[in-house]
């Protein structure tokens, strides 16, 4: 949906913003673009600058508890520098370049409950107004869809996905805030892992795979988190025997002890690694728990007594109605 108002920092009369973005598939790191269209006031205006904005949602911990707000994770200027005649309709196209660390937001065409959006700024006469908002939708990377779907195949389960500000310790993180993918152990794992976490960390040689296991404890020992990080190429994605790798990598992760040498710990903003998960779990914004996953890959479908799809449908409500923003 497209969000089109008046620009209202010049009042009635000003002109209007309303950004189109084209409909191929964006992924991280690839080229997001379209139009910005702009239509004439009721009197020339000076179009000094077009920007857009990356947007998200992002929940963050501290120690009153845990808040959502917006976070700005990259800026272009896509235009400017000219006369808007009073009335005079033009277009301005655009090609950015995303972050490779943009999270995703769909799998097999359902949403995964993140939220991001592009927000259209015009400056005019010295003023600045967030004229027009579009969600913003990102599908996976090969490599990236590859693990998702031999998780799914080795019979692991969707149960949520959210943005978290903070950074994990060790790894090229280069955004204010990660993904965090939530997935229910597969069968052979189920006895002895809670809960998975997974986070990618895509850059232009490679990605970074996070894992994390909320482990069991058992009757005299308590339970405890361990965490490994793999990386990956984006060459190869094909021949590579996904399922066999990541069943790889979640034995380690269970065999895991923390007196091995663990990897610097994740430390968000305000709290330590562990504090942060034994206070217990945290669900991505409208999502419940998980449904099945077959040999297609995780399967998002029906959440929480909702469709998937359907968390977006208030995006534009819960950006515009967010008066302060986190700046990247």
């Amino acid at each position: 949906m497209v969000f089109k108002r008046l620009l209202g920092a010049l009042g009635v009369g000003g002109p209007t913003v309303d950004t189109v973005l084209d409909p191929a598939p964006v992924r991280p790191g690839g080229t997001l673009s379209g139009q910005v269209h702009l239509v004439g006031g009721k009197t020339d205006f000076e179009i000094e600058h077009i920007t857009l904005e990356l947007v998200a949602r992002v929940e963050a911990e501290h120690e009153g508890g845990e808040s959502e707000g917006v976070v700005t994770f990259d800026r272009f200027t896509v235009g400017g520098g000219f006369r808007l005649a009073e009335g005079e309709q033009r277009s301005v196209p655009f090609s950015v370049t995303v972050p490779w660390e943009t999270p995703v937001t769909r799998l097999h065409g359902q949403s995964l409950g993140v939220v991001l959006g592009v927000r259209t700024e015009l400056s005019v006469a010295g003023a600045k107004d967030k004229g027009d908002l579009d969600e913003l939708n990102v599908s996976p990377l090969p490599v990236q869809e590859a693990v998702l779907e031999a998780l799914g195949g080795l019979g692991f389960g969707f149960r949520s996905a959210d943005l978290e500000y903070g950074r994990i310790g060790g790894t090229g993180q280069r955004l204010p805030f990660y993904q965090e993918i939530e997935l229910l152990p597969a069968p052979q794992y189920a006895q002895r892992v809670n809960e998975i976490e997974l986070t990618f960390l895509a850059n232009p040689g490679g990605m970074e795979v996070v894992l994390e296991a909320d482990k069991r404890g058992g009757f005299l020992s308590p339970g405890q988190d361990a965490l490994m990080r793999f990386t990956v190429s984006h060459d190869g994605v094909e021949q590579q025997d996904w399922p066999s790798v990541v069943d790889g990598w979640m034995r380690q992760l269970v065999e895991h002890r923390a007196s091995y040498g663990s990897p610097a710990p994740f430390v968000p903003a305000g709290h330590g690694h562990e504090g942060q998960h034994r206070d217990g779990r945290r669900s991505g914004p409208g999502m419940g728990t998980a449904v099945a996953a077959g040999a297609a890959g995780l399967a998002v479908g029906v959440v929480g007594g909702m469709v998937a799809g359907e968390v977006v449908d208030e995006v534009g409500d819960f950006f515009e109605g967010d008066g302060e923003e986190e700046e990247g």
